[in-house]
Order: structure tokens, then C-alpha cells, then sequence
């Protein structure tokens, strides 16, 4: 007839599977820490650099000398967020060069769309002069509105080196609405409402510029 196991042997060897079991999590712990330590300035650098190749599509790198990450001004004025279409406050990256004020850059938000919100990251030069503007989100109309991405038609382009004046902003308005902006066939509502909030945007910068350097 079968003994049942001895109760201090089973006690023993449960303490010892035990024991092996901590040691692994203990060492799983370590190496997932270490693995951790070693990656987390990696994946942060890879992330700081993909964001200023971002804010460099807008204003090219030439023009500033400063980091732009780590010169930055956090807008909560609701009024001002209201103009720049957003509900959040919006980061203000600012560059310089040679400790001058070169240029701003900053998100805008056309409220407006054929689709709803067209999201656009702006770049405007310390003389009020539009550096660069790119879309970064938005629904509009594939084949149509979606002409308003640079990777589908070139006519974000035409922003470049733009500034408002009294005398020109009639022109601050598309073609078919006596501007100077094209429009898309089938597609004007996009491309008004890209125009009329960069044109907000820059009129906000300029009422504002020694705010937003200081």
C-alpha cells in the first residue's frame, strides 16, 4: 500500500519551486528594466527628431540656429484658441537666429472644411511672411479636397513667402471669391477654408508678435 508523501519532503520542494519561480520573475523584472533604461532615450530621441523634421517642413532649418523644442510658448488665452480653431491649448515652437526672432511655428485649425476640422501646421517668418504650411490631418474628399495634401498636388505651395497687408487682402481669398488662391474643381470649400484660417492665423501673429517672442 502507497505512504502518502512525507509532509516536511513536500514542504520542501514547494518552497523550492517557489523559490524558482521568484528568482525567474526577479530576473524577467531586471532584464525588462534594463531593456527599458537602454531603449527610453532611444525611442525619446527618435521622437524629438521626428518632430522637428516636421516643424522643419515648415521652417527650413537654414533660418534658425536655436532649438526650437526647447524655446516654446504654451497658448491658453481662450480668445487666441478660439482664432487658431482649437479647444486645447495650442504649443508656439519659436526660432531664432543668432538670438533674433526668425520665425514661429505652430498648429491652425480650419473649423470649416467640406468635412469637418483640417488640422495644418503653419510656419510664419518674424517679418509676417508664411514660411510654409503643411495639412496633418483632415476628412475631406479623396481625388477632391484631399488636394489640399502636398503629397497629392503642389498647391499648399503657393502660401510660401505670402504676407497680409492692408493693400493685399482682398487677394487673401480663392479666385472664385476674387482672390488670388486657386480653388479645386469640385472642390472649393476646402481650399477657402485652408486660405481664410492661414490668413486668420497670420493676422493673429502679427497683432500679437511681441507676445509670442518675448
Amino acid at each position: 500500500m502507497n505512504q502518502p508523501p512525507n509532509f516536511k519532503k513536500l514542504l520542501t520542494i514547494m518552497f523550492a519551486s517557489a523559490g524558482k519561480l521568484s528568482l525567474f520573475v526577479l530576473i524577467s523584472i531586471v532584464l525588462l528594466l534594463g531593456v527599458k533604461t537602454i531603449t527610453d532615450p532611444l525611442v525619446s530621441e527618435a521622437e524629438r527628431q521626428n518632430l522637428l523634421d516636421t516643424l522643419n517642413q515648415v521652417m527650413p532649418v537654414e533660418l534658425y540656429d536655436n532649438d526650437p523644442l526647447q524655446d516654446t510658448l504654451l497658448l491658453t488665452d481662450p480668445k487666441t484658441l478660439e482664432v487658431l480653431g482649437s479647444e486645447e491649448p495650442i504649443m508656439v515652437y519659436r526660432a531664432r537666429k543668432n538670438g533674433k526672432p526668425a520665425g514661429l511655428i505652430l498648429t491652425t485649425i480650419a473649423p470649416n472644411g467640406y468635412s469637418g476640422n483640417i488640422y495644418m501646421l503653419m510656419g510664419i517668418l518674424a517679418d509676417n511672411r508664411v514660411a510654409g504650411v503643411r495639412v496633418l490631418k483632415h476628412k475631406e474628399t479623396p481625388g477632391l479636397g484631399d488636394k489640399i495634401e502636398l503629397n497629392k498636388n503642389p498647391w499648399i505651395l503657393e502660401f510660401d513667402g505670402r504676407n497680409l497687408r492692408d493693400d493685399n487682402d482682398p487677394l487673401w481669398a480663392v479666385k472664385k471669391d476674387g482672390g488670388d488662391f486657386d480653388q479645386f474643381t469640385g472642390a472649393t470649400i476646402t481650399p477657402r477654408a485652408v486660405v481664410g484660417q492661414v490668413k486668420r492665423t497670420l493676422l493673429l501673429v502679427k497683432q500679437q508678435s511681441e507676445f509670442l517672442y518675448e
